[in-house]
């Protein structure tokens, strides 16, 4: 377990503590054992107030849209040309059982996928490259993949981008209909 002054020292050395020092900080001295630390370059540094952290997460901007059950459940019953669902799971995971409509473009293997030109991306997924302007929903097996796969496909460009956090996990425990049918015990 650390000590009391490691623990102090340890505050002092963090990126947050930099510019709370420069900005509110106050030596004491009153004793002979702080007078011996700052001749050693140690000194007890008071805060008087709270640190807050600014700018904190990613901006809501840049932020994807959240789909629940039911909103990708609605995609699926009623496809339309403007909405396309993307498993980013590897290729074994998707051909074992996937979301109806599904497109695979596994993002671990492949995470240059949405930057590849349009003729590159056609070779190597079989399929046309969704188009920038179209809302593209991301899914994996937890949730995780998906997230990254919406954070890349903003920087490759694409504006209308969506996460199904829940991803397939909730999918199967809501009774969502498969590519494979109903799993049998």
């Amino acid at each position: 377990m650390a000590s009391r002054r490691a623990v102090q020292l340890l505050a002092l050395r963090a990126p947050q503590a930099v510019a709370t020092r420069a900005a509110a900080t106050r030596f004491t001295a009153q004793s002979a054992a702080s007078q011996r630390a700052i001749a050693r370059n140690v000194a007890r540094v008071q805060v008087g107030f709270t640190q807050q952290r600014q700018h904190s997460g990613f901006p809501s901007d840049k932020r994807s849209k959240v789909y629940e059950f039911k909103d990708v459940l609605s995609i699926v019953e009623t496809p339309s040309d403007s909405t396309l669902l993307i498993d980013v799971r590897e290729p074994a995971e998707y051909a074992a059982n996937s979301i109806p409509t599904s497109l695979n473009v596994p993002i671990t293997s492949q995470p240059d996928a949405l930057l590849l030109s349009e003729e590159d991306f056609q070779d190597r997924f079989g399929f046309q490259k969704p188009p920038r302007e179209k809302m593209v929903v991301f899914f994996c097996k937890a949730g995780v993949r998906s997230s990254a796969a919406a954070q890349l496909a903003k920087q490759a460009g694409y504006e209308n981008v969506g996460e199904y956090r829940g991803s397939w996990i909730d999918w199967e425990r809501n009774g969502g209909p498969g590519t494979k049918g109903p799993q049998q015990p």
